[in-house]
């Protein structure tokens, strides 16, 4: 019986135009040999399975070639390259670093490399996995590595290209090597199963080349397991099967089902998959990347994203259209935010059949019943504090005009709007001052369809009282002054959060007379809040309709703001009230620091 070779030697590259995937690197390197440039040390880094250590072999072989091709191949007729293919080249060295890695074997390295080489210009030493060599191994290496002999010619390889030394990797010309991408790899595996005769499907060849993620080893021998398994007839179904991978028709009706609105079915479907033994989080993780397909597939120009056959990316594209970007976008945030909690839940089914509703909800009409209730409008935080049963309204002296008789406004109409409105009506030669723009609306509605502006054009018609209106003198108390002082403060955007604290921390005094005063306790916010003066005294004039109401912030009196107390005022107030701390404070020997 023949001796079986794996297909990931077998079909290992012998010449740099067999080497799949990484064209830069392999031009790049031709070229250096081409042109007489070659480094003394290379650095060859990246995931496993992508080429590094078989690029590393066919640069040897190619810079000891003695009549390479015009393309800069070894021709593999040469002594060399025969002597190489036979193993038995003295010019060409490898060294695994993870099972010699102490001083002793780069100490046999560097002995070999005084070493001339007998046939050929070079003797080049692989070092694989070179990460794991120790701290004194490298340093030993260091001095050899930056000025090796003219013959010597190092190519170092590994997969954490962070935990070699920093003087390592200034010694060295540092290449990295990419994951391949899927349809290189299907490539590559065709002609594998065609050389070997194997029948294979396109779809099935997709399936392990993102299986293998990215390497191409990995692939050949996901490759080579599914063949045996399907007896040199890789189809589809024994992919998934042998590989133990979800198929695609159940995420196609997951999704339907959820564009349907059907959460029984996408109930129904998670029990299947969990009962055939497939795990939650696959399911989801699954899940998000078919989502992460049909977003790819809503535009053509993005289509070449989607790692799928011709069929395949057909059936996308069906989908993907009956998909609205809303809902693709919501329902991969579910997914993302599921895949984050996951391992973290106690319940992990009741987590993703969690999930699986809230996508079903997302196409859902915005009706009662459904899951997401009907439109709401917000409500103040604050509620409208009535004058106290003690304390009569007070009325201002000097009477304005009798207003306009107009319709009251309620409560929940717009405050822009309102204020839009009382600007648009003021005297021309008395303009409004600036005031701030408001962070949030009072009453604005989250699912409203129409727009700020859309509103205060429709409430300014001439057919609407509200844009007549003029202010009046309506009497006020301390609680509604105190009531519209906090509304504002609330309302201020991010920018003016400063301005917001002081009003929160000065509260207004309405005196008999009307007048509101707000004592403040230093000079620099009493600047501060006379910057803001008009824009505050405007919008308090229009929320208690008084045009007559005037703002007045004054420095307070020492006996209005008393300074805080220190912690020695505080032991002695407490002293006052609870003599008996004096007999526990000498006691234990305690004692007040300030």
């Amino acid at each position: 019986m023949e001796n079986y070779i794996v297909s990931a030697r077998k079909y290992r590259p012998a010449t740099f135009d067999a080497v799949v995937g990484q064209h830069a690197l392999t031009t790049t390197l031709r070229n250096a040999i081409s042109g007489g440039k070659l480094a003394h040390a290379y650095l060859f880094c990246g995931p496993r399975g992508v080429g590094k250590t078989t690029c590393a072999r066919i640069f040897a072989t190619t810079i000891n070639c003695l009549s390479p091709d015009e393309r800069g191949n070894a021709c593999g007729r040469c002594e060399s390259c025969r002597a190489f293919a036979e193993g038995r080249s003295f010019n060409i060295h490898e060294l695994d670093a993870a099972s010699n890695n102490s001083v002793d074997d780069i100490r046999g390295l560097i002995e070999q490399v005084q070493v001339p080489p007998q046939v050929g210009r070079y003797k080049v030493f692989i070092v694989d996995e070179v990460h794991m060599l120790s701290a004194s191994a490298f340093n030993a290496f260091l001095k050899t590595l930056e000025e090796p002999p003219v013959h010597a010619i190092f190519i170092l390889a590994t997969t954490e290209k962070h935990k070699i030394l920093p003087t390592i990797l200034s010694r060295c010309q540092i290449y990295d090597f990419q994951r391949m991408e899927v349809p290189d790899i299907v490539a590559h595996l065709r002609h594998v199963a065609g050389q070997e005769g194997i029948r294979a499907e396109d779809e099935a060849l997709a399936v392990i080349a993102r299986k293998a993620d990215g390497g191409m080893r990995d692939a050949l021998s996901i490759f080579d397991q599914v063949a045996s398994f399907s007896g040199g007839d890789i189809t589809y179904a024994k992919a998934l099967e042998d590989l133990g991978v979800l198929e695609t028709d159940v995420y196609f009706r997951m999704v339907d089902a959820m564009l349907g609105v059907d959460v029984t079915e996408c109930l129904l479907g998670l029990d299947g998959v969990l009962a055939r033994g497939f795990a939650a989080n696959d399911f989801v993780a699954g899940l998000a990347s078919h989502l992460r397909d049909l977003t790819v597939a809503r535009d053509e120009r993005t289509l070449p994203l989607l790692e799928a056959g011709a069929d395949m990316r057909t059936r996308y594209a069906e989908q993907a259209a009956r998909c609205t970007p809303r809902f693709l976008r919501a329902a991969l945030r579910l997914c993302a935010d599921c895949d984050l909690n996951y391992r973290q839940s106690r319940n992990k089914r009741l987590l993703v059949e969690l999930t699986l509703i809230e996508a079903a909800q997302l196409s859902a009409p915005d009706e009662p019943g459904c899951g997401r209730g009907p439109a709401r409008r917000l409500k103040p935080i604050f509620k409208h504090l009535a004058p106290s049963g003690g304390t009569a309204p007070i009325a201002p002296k000097e009477q304005a005009p009798a207003e306009v008789s107009r319709p009251e406004t309620t409560e929940k109409e717009p405050v822009a709007a309102r204020q839009e409105a009382v600007a648009q009506q003021r005297p021309a030669a008395v303009p409004p001052p600036v005031r701030p723009t408001l962070r949030r609306t009072a009453g604005f509605s989250l699912k409203s369809g129409t727009t700020a502006d859309e509103r205060r054009q429709k409430e300014a018609e001439p057919d609407t009282p509200a844009a007549h209106r003029v202010l009046g003198t309506k009497p006020y108390g301390a609680a509604d002054v105190s009531y519209h002082w906090l509304r504002y403060a609330n309302e201020l955007p991010q920018a003016l959060a400063a301005l917001a604290g002081q009003m929160k921390n000065h509260m207004p005094v309405v005196d008999g007379d009307g007048r509101v005063e707000v004592p403040v306790d230093s000079q620099t916010v009493l600047d501060d809040c006379n910057r803001h003066r008009a824009a505050i005294e405007t919008y308090l004039q229009e929320q208690l309709d008084n045009g007559t109401l005037a703002l007045t912030f004054r420095l307070a009196a020492p006996r209005e703001r008393p300074r805080p107390l220190t912690k020695r005022e505080i032991w002695a107030k407490m002293l006052e009230h609870h003599p008996e701390l004096r007999t526990l404070q000498e006691a234990y020997g305690l004692e007040v620091h300030a």
